[in-house]
């Protein structure tokens, strides 16, 4: 079964790495948000495409589930004594990564190229591939005004209440070499547990599912929320300050008729009869890699049964 997840960050990565440990590598692809992608200090950052890579290379720091395993901080502690910017903190083996990326992008190579290329050199069978080559960037409207995404998760912490999401440059943003393809191949695709707003929204609208693929395999979605709060990242404060309760429920009505099946916690049992389409109840919550393969058994499961 050919199977394409679209992903954000830890959740997403978490997920892709239980289904990489279950499907044949040739059979996986995960299309990975890059609208939070950056420039800073002069370097070209990819936080979710280095968080799903890092994940499914086994580099990952697993603690945090985002940067990279056994790292030390010296460049950046440099950059803060000496009056530089160090807000994002970029440590010394991630460090080498974004000099390489952006010493190929200067050189006109695209970011999807450049993945696979990371991909092959980390040993990652899955395909990995960025939504666009295209510059996307999502910007977050605040109570403060507008502001970069990465400016307001990371430097803000999330701090100003948030009005409304743009995503800047998707209106020209074509989808990177493969994506189509592996739509179109795929028997099923799932939404990883990842932020629905910020995440997987500027995936949906890159990839523009109705006209690639107008007649979708199952689209599968895992809810990012459990019991009202969110494992990682803003998304439950977002649906708050938005004037919409957090919930799984919310999450499933998000997506509105995208879904043919929605995934929630156990914790979120009673939801179930509210949501009006095939429900699969499980443990999503994903705290070591036993729980990631066990998850993702049961979510491709769900789907066989679907089918």
């Amino acid at each position: 079964m050919k199977i394409v997840a679209l992903a954000g960050g830890v959740g997403g990565a978490k997920l892709a790495h239980g289904l990489a440990q279950i499907l044949p590598p040739e059979d996986l692809t995960v299309i990975v948000n890059t609208g939070d992608d950056f420039e800073h200090l002069g370097l070209s950052i990819s936080p979710d495409l280095d968080t799903v890579c890092y994940t499914l290379a086994g580099l990952a720091n697993f603690e945090t589930g985002w940067g990279r395993a056994d790292e030390s901080w010296n460049a950046i502690a440099n950059v803060k004594k000496l009056g530089g910017p160090n807000w994002f903190n970029l440590g010394d083996r991630d460090l080498g990564i974004h000099l390489e990326r952006t010493r190929r992008l200067k050189l006109g190579q695209s970011l999807s190229q450049i993945t696979r290329d990371f991909c092959q050199a980390w040993g990652v069978g899955p395909t990995v591939l960025p939504m666009s080559d295209g510059a996307v960037r999502t910007i977050v409207s605040t109570d403060e005004g507008d502001l970069p995404f990465q400016e307001y998760f990371v430097h803000r912490r999330c701090e100003p209440k948030v009005r409304g999401f743009r995503f800047e440059g998707i209106e020209t943003a074509e989808p990177a070499p493969g994506v189509v393809e592996a739509l179109q191949a795929a028997d099923a695709i799932i939404l990883c547990p990842s932020n629905p707003w910020v995440s997987i929204d500027p995936i949906l609208q890159v990839i523009q599912l109705q006209s690639t693929v107008p007649h979708p395999p199952p689209i599968v979605a895992v809810s990012p929320i459990i019991g009202g709060q969110t494992v990682k990242g803003p998304a439950a404060k977002m649906y708050a300050e938005l004037g919409i309760e957090p919930s799984a429920l919310a999450v499933a009505r998000h997506y509105q008729n995208l879904l043919r099946g929605f995934v929630l916690d156990t914790v979120d049992a009673e939801l179930q009869e509210k949501i009006p389409i095939p429900t699969l109840v499980t443990n999503t919550l994903m705290k070591d890699l036993t729980d990631r393969a066990t998850l993702a058994q049961a979510v491709l499961h769900f789907i066989r049964n679907l089918s």
